[in-house]
């Protein structure tokens, strides 16, 4: 049979790993895709040229125009692999309009422009598959696609931000302070020199708005997506977090609702007990609920150059099965049909619905604490746990850390911002949101 031909647009980590797994496991591969899968060229920059001509032993031509590999005549496949937005985008595009085939594991690129990409896909009768996109080796987009389509998803909660959960983990195993964890990962290699998209959740939100697509079927809208990291999070929270019997884990959250779609990333805290809670260092889980499966946990490497490579090969595998199926019978690239997307509303965060840890610095004097219950039963949200710290001495206030049930938000925004205003209580109250996260 016919070999497919790979071109690959970036040969760094992902796409060296992608060609490494591919010729180490060149056999077992094609006695699964039922023909040979194998690179004939690779885009790189200028200069990674030499280095990629070591890489790949001169058995595949290079190139520093990306452009050259959608338009050579001896791709089947598009595998982007660069990153980015511009000009992936376009490169992906043209390819597509080329009918090609393209894999991609740009979550950024997708979470942006994934209607459009699906879209011209559609039209043109091509396959854009992705697996690579979200969470790294662990297949989660088959289980959401394929393996759990028998369910109605209830909701996903992941880990899926590796840098964030090893600076976490840190915080909470050597009591170090969040600067601290962070250099550490960037030392490590876990963080890059700006660890912005990383540390305030940027690409926790990319990958959720892939996820919520698929489960809900809903349009790409990582524009609606709250979003908030872990920078302003303190050993101090973690440690009383601890105490209560919960961690903080940095989660991408997406719930249906009787009212639209929850679609969250922030720190959390989860119940100890809970599998996920105890996932650390740069590892990765997603937690989905179905409603006949009840709740599965899936957990891996959610980035390097094999582990991620592994889920792009896999995707090349997916497309030379498919290949020669009829457009109408493959599985849809959002698992839904294209007619049967819902543009379900997406909820702003003043709308959700989940419990908090509270924490407040409170002058030690009576009547403190009936004040700040008083604002929360004026509220209607009830407190289902309470810690107040014994006065260090020489110091004026002791901190107070309530958890409550659930509630809505802007009743907590309410509630905070009268706590706040009591002459008793000295700056700002941590809020932390907090999920039981069923029976998992």
């Amino acid at each position: 049979m016919k070999p497919i031909r790979v071109g690959l647009l970036g040969l760094g980590i992902v796409g060296g790993g992608t060609y490494a797994v591919l010729e180490r496991n060149r056999e077992e591969i094609s006695r699964r895709a039922g023909r040979e899968i194998f690179v004939t060229m690779a885009a790189v920059r200028a200069v990674d040229l030499e280095r990629a001509r070591e890489k790949t032993a001169g058995r595949i031509a290079l190139t520093t125009d990306p452009a050259q590999v959608v338009n050579a005549p001896d791709v089947d496949i598009v595998a982007e692999l660069m990153g980015g937005i511009h000009p992936a985008k376009e490169l992906v595009l043209q390819a597509i309009q080329q009918g090609k085939h393209v894999v991609t594991a740009n979550k950024a690129l997708l979470a942006l422009h994934g209607n459009e990409i699906f879209q011209a896909a559609h039209e043109r009768g091509v396959m854009v598959a992705f697996e690579a996109a979200v969470a790294g080796g662990i297949p989660i987009i088959k289980m959401l696609r394929e393996g759990l389509t028998a369910n109605r998803i209830e909701w996903i909660a992941g880990i899926i931000n590796g840098t964030s959960n090893y600076i976490l983990t840190s915080m909470r195993d050597r009591g170090v302070s969040f600067e601290a964890a962070l250099k550490e990962a960037q030392a490590l290699g876990y963080a890059e020199a700006d660890p912005t998209f990383d540390i305030e959740g940027i690409d926790a939100a990319h990958k959720l708005t892939i996820m919520a697509a698929i489960a809900f079927g809903i349009p790409m809208q990582f524009d609606r997506a709250y979003t908030e990291g872990i920078s302003r999070l303190t050993s101090k929270d973690i440690r009383y977090a601890e105490e209560f019997g919960y961690r903080i884990k940095l989660l991408g959250i997406t719930r249906r609702t009787t009212r639209g779609i929850e679609l969250r990333v922030h720190p959390t805290l989860i119940p100890q007990k809970r599998l996920i809670a105890n996932v650390d260092g740069v590892m990765n889980a997603v937690l989905v609920k179905g409603d006949a499966v009840g709740a599965t946990l899936y957990y891996g490497a959610g980035a390097g150059a094999e582990p991620t490579g592994s889920s792009v090969v896999a995707d090349l595998v997916d497309i030379t099965r498919m290949a020669t199926a009829d457009p109408g019978n493959r599985v849809p690239h959002l698992a839904f049909q294209p007619d049967q997307m819902h543009d379900d509303v997406v909820l702003p965060v003043a709308d959700i619905e989940t419990s908090y840890y509270l924490r407040m610095q409170a002058f030690d004097r009576p009547g403190v604490l009936a004040d700040v219950t008083r604002i929360l039963a004026d509220l209607d949200i009830s407190i289902e746990a309470m810690l107040q710290r014994e006065p260090v001495a020489g110091e004026e206030h002791v901190d107070v850390i309530m958890l409550t049930h659930q509630t809505l938000e802007r009743q907590i925004d309410r509630a905070i911002a009268a706590i706040e205003a009591l002459d008793s209580i000295s700056g700002q109250v941590t809020r932390i949101r907090l999920e039981l996260l069923g029976s998992a």
